[in-house]
């Protein structure tokens, strides 16, 4: 697998425009791309910080985000790997008996290809593969 970077880093959060204005007032950053990600039942939005990304992901619909939000209340949720060949790298865990949430890549936020790593697969830590594409325009 060709691991090329962190992507981003996800929050995910109960109140998204309370959350995004706080970040705003705080840390002077505003999203660049915002959408809702049907296959996660998610909304997402993207803040920019130099080489990477901070996500924000507030459920609506995904009744797994909601009980980790009641839970643990604003919290980080995943990191996600930027990596090149997705399709190659999840053969490749699936060869070496890696439990994967997807099995087959699927359309994430920003329009990428993703697919989750089981948690029970890393000791705990939630990991997105992601391989972009052309983001969609920002809405």
């Amino acid at each position: 697998m060709k691991i090329k970077k962190i992507a981003h880093v996800a929050l995910a959060v109960g109140d998204m425009e309370q959350t995004l204005e706080k970040l705003k007032h705080v840390l002077g950053v505003e999203p660049i791309h915002r959408d809702f990600v049907p296959s996660q039942q998610v909304d997402a939005a993207l803040l920019p910080f130099g080489e990477t990304s901070l996500e924000i992901v507030a459920p609506r619909g995904n009744e797994g985000v909601q009980r980790f939000i009641d839970k643990r209340g604003a919290a980080l949720h995943h990191v996600a790997i930027e990596v090149e060949g997705l399709d190659a790298a999840l053969a490749d865990l699936r060869a070496r008996g890696v439990a994967l949430i997807d099995q087959e890549p699927r359309v994430g936020a920003h329009g990428f290809r993703v697919a989750f790593i089981h948690p029970k697969a890393t000791g705990g830590l939630l990991i997105e593969l992601v391989e972009p594409g052309a983001p969609p325009s920002s809405s």
